[in-house]
């Protein structure tokens, strides 16, 4: 046992929490320091910027924060059984990624980015500090406040679609269109959001899980995150410069502005009755997701040129595709979450805190990669978008793979290195590099201005879907009531099958992404100055699961 201020269980667990409290207040007095400053501009960029890199650190630090401990409050608080567990994270997080596509077109139509993002954080920061209110843990799911913890999620699903939706594109709408300074600011913004996400599991995971302090500490520090950001928000709306303010004012004159925030809240009681039937959210994706890829193939084959078409074609099969990588890569936070608590040496550190890993990744690895690509574009030898989708897949094949082959040499009655989690978690965010940057970047480029917005919502719509498969995925591995040998024997099996399955997919999909290309036809693929405003894939990503609409370069 080790103390500072705090009592942690590893010399681990005491430096990584410390570092991440010396890091978060450093970027907040920093951001504070340069927003206060007596001029316009600071570092070449309008303090703005600043102002919205705080505010979405915060939301991110109270995303994260509260993501990293779900689904151990779910089995541990809740007493849920691990397998219903995991189907209700699968169905939190697809609800999560469809909630921004409506956000987003109420923005656009009405409420004006501004206005849209307040609303949403005034949502999370609510249902962030209802995450804290347990009631007595011996009820399990007999405890009265389970209506209050789903009210809570469905507070954060309709509160992240509101402000994630709009927020990056407050980011663009500070620049003009030719201004040098967009990608570097977006980088800037990103980086917040990674600050936010890596720290957040570390320090509410920490408290969350320490017998000391408990779940409403983890969860309440969320929400006082999260009441950061929305008073910077409220408080610097003067660095905004008027931005993101309604298009026509006079579609929210008197009491329709109200009408919409009713919308809103109409979604939450939406949200709050769908989290708490998981098979509802699977008829809507299936629904509604084969509906739209139908309307989508039918519009291209009855409407378009030929060639724009096949760009279409394409940019269909890289979202099915898509839909294989994030059903294994969400495992991040259910089922690998719970794994590295049952079966990791983790050298006292609380397996919550290993949800940081990989933002710090993308933190390390994104200007890597930009470079990477941008070389080997110079060089003519950049791979294809379909070929980097065929790498992404693999990637995260092998890192199921490389877990495995980890603990069974290790011994499947002892607990696993802690190496290998380290190990999965890289491969997964190079795979992830490979495949959400440029994917954004693949979807704006291959559809035709009027068709822009529908496939982006195809995208993400297959995000959600991809999110919702990783909850039946994750169903599997549930081993309640077989021992922990024989459960461990059954996560590495399921492990084992969806890494085999992912390499053999993307080898096939390498194999044909020459064809996919040529659909494509980047040889005659012209600039358009109608909506060719969605952030490309030179700007860092973020960790996946978070809910994002695409920023547009407005």
């Amino acid at each position: 046992m080790y103390e500072f201020i705090f009592k942690f269980d590893s010399l681990y667990e005491l430096w990584a929490f410390w570092i991440a409290v010396v890091a978060l207040a450093g970027f907040l007095l920093g951001g504070l320091f340069l927003v206060t400053r007596p001029q316009a501009e600071v570092i070449g960029h309008p303090k703005g910027l600043f102002l919205l890199f705080m505010a979405e650190m915060w939301e991110r630090f109270s995303y994260y924060g509260m993501r990293a401990l779900l689904i151990f409050y779910l089995i541990q608080h809740w007493m849920f059984e691990e397998s219903k567990a995991y189907v209700i994270y699968g169905a939190y997080t697809a609800l999560v990624y469809i909630a921004p596509v409506i956000g987003g077109y109420l923005a656009d139509r009405y409420l004006g980015q501004r206005k849209a993002v307040l609303f949403g954080a005034v949502l999370l920061t609510i249902g962030h500090f209802c995450m804290a209110f347990e009631g007595d843990a011996s009820l399990g799911q007999d405890n009265p406040m389970i209506d209050v913890f789903w009210l809570a999620l469905a507070l954060i699903i309709v509160g992240s679609g509101f402000l994630k939706a709009n927020i990056s594109v407050l980011v663009g709408q500070l620049y003009e269109r030719t201004d040098i300074r967009r990608d570097p600011a977006y980088t800037i913004f990103y980086m917040g959001i990674n600050v936010g996400a890596a720290t957040a599991a570390i320090i509410c995971g920490y408290l969350g899980q320490s017998p000391e302090w408990g779940w409403s500490w983890g969860f309440g520090l969320a929400g006082a995150g999260m009441l950061l950001g929305l008073i910077f928000f409220v408080v610097g709306k003067p660095l905004l410069l008027g931005k993101g303010e309604p298009k026509d004012p006079a579609k929210i004159a008197g009491a329709r502005e109200w009408l919409i925030y009713g919308v809103g809240l109409g979604m939450v009681v939406l949200c709050w009755a769908a989290i708490q039937y998981q098979e509802l959210v699977g008829y809507v994706l299936g629904a509604f997701g084969g509906g739209l890829v139908l309307f989508v193939l039918f519009t291209a084959v009855t409407k378009l040129a030929p060639e724009e078409r096949d760009r279409i074609f394409a940019a269909m099969f890289l979202i099915l595709v898509s839909i294989v990588f994030w059903a294994l890569f969400e495992q991040a936070g259910s089922s690998l979450n719970v794994f590295t608590e049952n079966h990791v040496d983790t050298a006292g550190v609380n397996s919550s805190m290993f949800q940081s890993v990989n933002a710090i990744y993308i933190v390390m690895l994104a200007p890597i990669f930009a470079m990477l690509w941008q070389g080997l574009a110079a060089k003519n030898a950049e791979p294809s978008t379909p070929m980097k989708f065929g790498l992404a897949v693999i990637q995260v094949g092998l890192g199921f793979l490389v877990l495995v082959w980890g603990s069974q040499s290790a011994g499947v009655n002892v607990p696993t290195p802690v190496i290998f989690i380290f190990l999965i978690y890289l491969l997964h965010t190079t795979g992830e590099l490979c495949l959400s940057p440029v994917g954004l970047s693949a979807m704006n480029r291959l559809s035709p201005a009027h068709m822009a917005s529908l496939i982006m919502g195809t995208w993400f719509f297959a995000s959600a879907t991809g999110n919702f498969a990783a909850g039946l995925i994750a169903s599997a591995t549930g081993g309640e009531g077989v021992g922990e040998e024989a459960g461990k024997e059954l996560v590495l099996g399921v492990y084992s099958t969806v890494g085999w399955y992912a390499v053999g997919i993307g080898v096939a999909v390498m194999v044909v992404s020459p064809l996919i290309k040529k659909l494509m036809h980047l040889d005659t693929l012209e600039d358009d100055t109608i909506d060719d405003d969605l952030l490309g894939q030179g700007e860092v990503g973020e960790p996946q699961a978070a809910g994002i609409k695409p920023a547009t370069r407005s």
